[in-house]
């Protein structure tokens, strides 16, 4: 067995270019249709706010190993990430996402017809916290299954306050960009969405209402299982 070390990050702690590739070889499953969605909203201006593919097929994954039918996701964009959780989710599952551009969101309705989903998902185009609201004022405390957060870095906060409210005890917490382009460790940047991003992951690392991993993929991807009360 050779004894060679192989350099298999960049500066940026990010897997080489050659060895993601392999990475993604071995391990995607995309459809053509989530393909086709990625490779639409590559062109778009923000189009660096898409999740990974490999992220997307994890969270997929995620959402089947535990059970989940009920899901949120907080952050639609052009329906990438929702249109993963929604081939994953049962005929009778839902992603009920939040959004607030009409724009965006209709590139995800064109997708999530063309995949024969858009039973499963139910948009709401108002501010997150809005809706977040709205579905606690409706009855619906602790009966979502899996949520995804992915917004308004600076509502961070909030939005992990009102999904541990509307999760079940043993359902489980999705937040991305925790690592924020390792913006997080770097002095120089003191601007409002890295501040925030840095008292969030400070405060999960507190916060015994949940059981915690920071996973280091893609821009970073915490995981927070809420504990059942009596655990807490």
């Amino acid at each position: 067995m050779s004894n060679k070390t192989l350099d298999l990050t960049d500066a940026a702690g990010e897997l080489q270019p050659n060895l993601y590739e392999y990475l993604l070889s071995v391990s995607l499953r995309e459809t053509e249709i989530l393909s086709q969605l990625r490779q639409e909203t590559a062109q778009h201006p923000e189009g660096d706010m898409q999740i990974s593919p490999d992220q997307g097929q994890f969270m997929a994954l995620l959402v089947q190993l535990i059970g989940a039918k009920k899901t949120l996701e907080i952050g639609t964009f052009t329906g990438y990430s929702t249109l993963w959780l929604a081939l994953a989710l049962p005929e009778d599952g839902i992603v009920v996402t939040c959004d607030i551009s009409e724009e965006d969101t209709a590139i995800a309705r064109r997708y999530w017809q063309a995949a024969g989903v858009t039973h499963k998902i139910d948009l709401h185009i108002a501010p997150a916290i809005e809706t977040l609201d709205q579905l606690l004022l409706d009855g619906q405390a602790e009966t979502f299954d899996f949520v995804f957060i992915d917004a308004d870095k600076v509502e961070y906060k909030d939005y992990y306050e009102k999904s541990l409210q509307l999760i079940r005890p043993g359902g489980l917490i999705a937040i991305d960009n925790v690592l924020w382009c390792g913006r997080v460790i770097d002095p120089d940047f003191d601007d409002e969405c890295t501040i925030a991003i840095r008292e969030l992951n400070q405060f999960l690392h507190r916060d015994q209402r949940v059981a915690l991993s920071l996973v280091a993929i893609a821009d970073g991807l915490t995981l927070a299982l809420k504990r059942p009360l009596n655990q807490a």
